[in-house]
């Protein structure tokens, strides 16, 4: 299970910026991501080990800097936990494969949808395309 694979290996399979915010929780600078303007159809996979995780079809343009998706491409792909980092409280999102970091869910989303923003850096993403 990639979950028990060695932080060694992931820095061995990562560059610096993705082992930064998918193995520490890192964050990119907003609008520096290379998925917050694509349009493209297709799915977005984990950076890490290349699962499904948010189809373009859900994904809108929330104006908060980073790509953010409406829903999950599958119940199960995702994780959410509780992050109570130092001055804040909010919902991590992680994928549910590897443990990598993705970003953080909100509930200001589209309301004719589900209501959610699941926030993601474009660091934890991979685009395969529908062509």
């Amino acid at each position: 299970m990639m979950k028990d694979l060695p932080e060694d290996k992931w820095r061995q399979k990562l560059t610096p910026e993705q082992y930064d915010i998918l193995r520490l929780k890192g964050t990119e600078a907003p609008f520096t991501g290379q998925y917050v303007d694509h349009h493209e159809d297709g799915m977005y996979v984990c950076a890490a080990c290349g699962k499904s995780l948010f189809n373009s079809a859900t994904k809108f343009d929330s104006g908060s800097g980073w790509p953010s998706f409406w829903d999950v491409a599958s119940k199960g792909n995702v994780d959410t936990h509780t992050d109570n980092s130092p001055g804040m409280s909010r919902i991590e999102v992680t994928c549910a494969n590897c443990g990598s970091h993705l970003g953080h869910l909100f509930g200001d989303g589209p309301s004719n949808k589900t209501g959610q923003r699941y926030c993601i850096n474009s660091c934890s993403l991979d685009f395969k395309s529908k062509k």
